[in-house]
C-alpha cells in the first residue's frame, strides 16, 4: 500500500491516509488501498480497535476533484458505489473504528468519519458537505449518514449550504464526540482504543452490531428483539465465563475472544 499505511501498536491498528500533497483527497486507488487495509486488519485475530487518521494537514480533505472532473453518469455512480462500499465495510466490520480527526475533514473526509464508531477531533479539525458548490452531491452516503447523526434539519443546512464547521460547532451538534488540543489528539485516540480493547473482544463485536443494526431499524419492537437476540448470544461465550468470574474472584479478567 502506498497511500494508505498501517501501523500496529500491540492490539491496536492505526490506519493513516498519507496523501499530504493531495491533503488526503481520495480516489479510486486510495479507496481501494483502504479496502485493503480493512481486510487486514479485520482478519488479524490480535487487532481489538482500529484508528483512521490523516498525514498532516488535512484528515481528509475530500474526493480528488481532478480524478472526478471527467467522469460521466456511469463512472460518477461507480465512484460513489466504491467509496460507499469501503466505507460501509467500516460500519459493519466487528472490531471497533475511531476516526482521529487531524485537520479538514470536508466531504469524503466527511463522511468517512461518519462512517467510524466514534470520531474524535482536533480543536483544529474543519467538518463540512460542500459539495453542492461543486455541482454535485454527497455520494459516499453523506445524505443518509449526517442526518442520522446530527438531525435533517441540521444536516439539510449543512449540505445545502455547504458550509464548513469548527471542531467546536461539529461537537456540539453530536457530528464530533470529542474534541481535543492537536497535540494531544492520537494520545486521546489510542487511549480510548486501549480502554475498548481491554473489554470482551465479543461483547464489543455484539453491542456494535446491536447498535449499527437496530438503529437502522424503525420499528422499536424490532430493535429490541434484536438487542435481546445479542444478549442472549453472549451468555454462550468463554468471555461471558470469565468476565463474571474475574469480577466476583475482584481480579482483571483474561478474555480470550471466545
Amino acid at each position: 500500500m502506498n497511500m494508505i499505511k498501517l501501523e500496529k501498536q500491540e492490539n491496536i491498528a492505526i490506519l493513516r491516509i498519507d496523501r499530504p500533497e493531495a491533503m488526503n483527497s481520495l480516489n479510486a486507488q486510495v479507496l481501494s488501498e483502504l479496502a485493503d487495509g480493512l481486510d487486514e486488519v479485520e482478519n488479524d485475530c490480535g487487532i481489538k480497535a482500529v484508528i483512521i487518521t490523516g498525514e498532516g494537514k488535512a484528515f481528509v480533505a475530500g474526493a480528488d476533484i481532478a480524478f472526478m472532473h471527467g467522469l460521466d453518469e456511469q463512472s460518477g455512480y461507480d465512484f460513489g458505489r466504491l467509496g460507499q462500499q469501503v466505507f460501509r465495510r467500516i460500519e459493519t466490520m466487528e472490531k471497533p473504528v475511531i476516526a482521529a480527526v487531524n485537520g479538514f475533514a470536508l466531504g469524503g473526509g466527511c463522511e468517512l468519519a461518519m462512517a467510524c464508531d466514534i470520531r474524535i477531533a482536533s480543536e483544529r479539525a474543519k467538518f463540512g458537505q460542500p459539495e453542492v458548490g461543486l455541482g454535485i452531491i454527497p455520494g459516499y452516503s453523506g445524505t443518509q449518514r449526517l442526518p442520522r447523526l446530527v438531525g435533517k434539519g441540521k444536516a439539510m443546512e449543512l449540505i445545502l449550504t455547504g458550509n464548513i464547521i469548527t471542531a467546536e460547532t461539529a461537537g456540539s451538534i453530536g457530528l464530533a464526540d470529542q474534541v481535543v488540543p492537536q497535540e494531544s489528539l492520537m494520545d486521546e485516540a489510542l487511549a480510548m482504543a486501549r480502554k475498548i480493547a481491554s473489554n470482551g473482544p465479543v461483547a464489543i463485536a455484539y453491542a456494535k452490531k446491536a447498535i449499527q443494526q437496530g438503529t437502522e431499524l424503525s420499528d422499536m419492537d424490532a430493535a429490541i428483539v434484536l438487542e435481546a437476540d445479542y444478549f442472549g448470544k453472549c451468555f454462550s461465550t468463554s468471555d461471558q465465563k470469565e468476565g463474571m468470574a474475574a469480577f466476583l474472584e475482584k481480579r482483571k479478567p483474561q478474555f480470550t475472544g471466545q
